[in-house]
């Protein structure tokens, strides 16, 4: 198993883990910031960019493939899906996992009877049947949710584009079972078990991810703290990275 890693600067390591769809170039503006102070490795996940793809993707197995790429010892990233797979990273390997920033993340991503703050199911479920029709526009239109609502969504907007246009499309199979991770994932009992600092980064104006899917993350986690990005989505270190990068910094900076 491949799992394609770029790394820059020099410091303390950190790990960045995009979200579904995506590959590891979202990370490009932000990186740059944090390479300054810190040693960065920003990884493609399995079947995204340049890693090659699990013949079944489980939110487990794919925390124990990004595990064995990283550093011994590492503060993790995590943007959406990302930060699904750094929660379950964390709790399995409190070891490895030092500290964690949550961007646009739930530890439940669709709407269940006892949990609001999420999107329908049937979303998902709509993207996954049209991505064997037509996966670059399917692709376009998810895009289109990530920004919405953004102050900046034209900005947000072009960086998004020109990342998933640097690499070659992730496989119809691979999006698809990311999908269905989504699906399934609902990480709420675990979180009281999850001790590591964490930093929980939200928009304010997110509409996959509700700030309430954030508020929450960070009252339950043991160690948890909020922090708001005013006028950004799904996507705020895409809309407003120098910002993004300033919170991060501070964050990774604590003794």
């Amino acid at each position: 198993m491949n799992v394609d890693v770029a790394t820059s600067g020099s410091g303390p390591d950190i790990v960045l883990l995009h979200g579904w769809g995506m590959n590891r170039g979202v990370w490009s503006e932000v990186a740059a910031l944090l390479a300054v102070r810190f040693r960065v490795h920003a990884l493609d996940l399995p079947g995204y960019g340049a890693s090659s793809a699990l013949p079944r993707e489980r939110l487990d197995t794919l925390a124990h493939h990004v595990a064995q790429a990283a550093p011994e010892r590492c503060a993790v990233c995590g943007w959406s899906l990302g930060g699904a797979i750094a929660l379950a990273w964390a709790e399995r390997a409190p070891q490895q996992v030092t500290r964690l920033a949550l961007i646009a993340t739930s530890p439940c991503f669709v709407q269940r009877p006892d949990w609001s703050h999420a999107v329908e199911a049937q979303v998902l479920r709509a993207f996954s049947r049209e991505l064997a029709h037509d996966r670059e526009a399917t692709l376009k239109r998810f895009l289109a949710l990530q920004v919405q609502g953004d102050e900046r969504a034209q900005q947000a907007m072009r960086h998004l584009r020109k990342v998933v246009r640097a690499q070659p499309l992730p496989a119809v199979r691979t999006l698809q079972q990311g999908l269905a991770m989504l699906l399934a994932t609902d990480m709420r009992q675990q979180l009281p078990a999850i001790g590591q600092p964490a930093l929980v980064l939200h928009g304010d104006r997110d509409t996959l991810v509700p700030l309430a899917a954030g508020e929450h993350l960070a009252r339950v986690l043991p160690h948890g703290r909020l922090s708001v990005l005013r006028g950004t989505a799904h996507a705020p270190f895409a809309s407003d990275p120098a910002e993004s990068a300033v919170r991060l910094v501070e964050f990774f900076d604590e003794p």
